[in-house]
């Protein structure tokens, strides 16, 4: 039985007073079925372009702590630590820093796994 879902893409904008930024990556959550997940998926050719090429380390891991909060990593400090829905808010929240997510969006899904791979597919790669 289909679940609704929310995601947003995951955007890094190096220079936030441009407001230029490329996608790289989704996050999704999906309550009913206690999911979330991120996926990032860096071309760092482009990120280069974007961010000059000693900024690509800090942006990564920028990028890595994004997605062991998600994750609920022990690591991951204290907003790892909240349910699935606390840290997607968190996460999606806005604000003006390098790594962002879009405005969230819903859907529909039985495989939220898939979807995220799917939406992976579609709006970054």
């Amino acid at each position: 039985m289909k679940q609704v879902f929310e995601y947003a893409v995951i955007r890094v904008m190096p220079r936030v007073e441009r407001e230029e930024f490329i996608n790289v990556g989704v996050i999704l959550y999906c309550k009913r079925l206690k999911y979330i997940g991120s996926i990032v998926a860096v071309n760092e050719d482009r990120l280069c372009c974007f961010a000059g090429a000693d900024e690509v380390a800090d942006i990564k891991a920028n990028l890595a702590a994004f997605e062991n909060i998600c994750k609920g990593d022990k690591g991951s400090g204290p907003i790892g630590q909240l349910d699935e829905a606390s840290r997607f808010r968190w996460l999606t929240a806005t604000r003006s820093t390098v790594v962002q997510a879009s405005k969230v969006h819903p859907g529909m899904t039985d495989d939220p796994a898939a979807t995220l791979q799917r939406l992976l597919e579609q709006l970054v790669l």
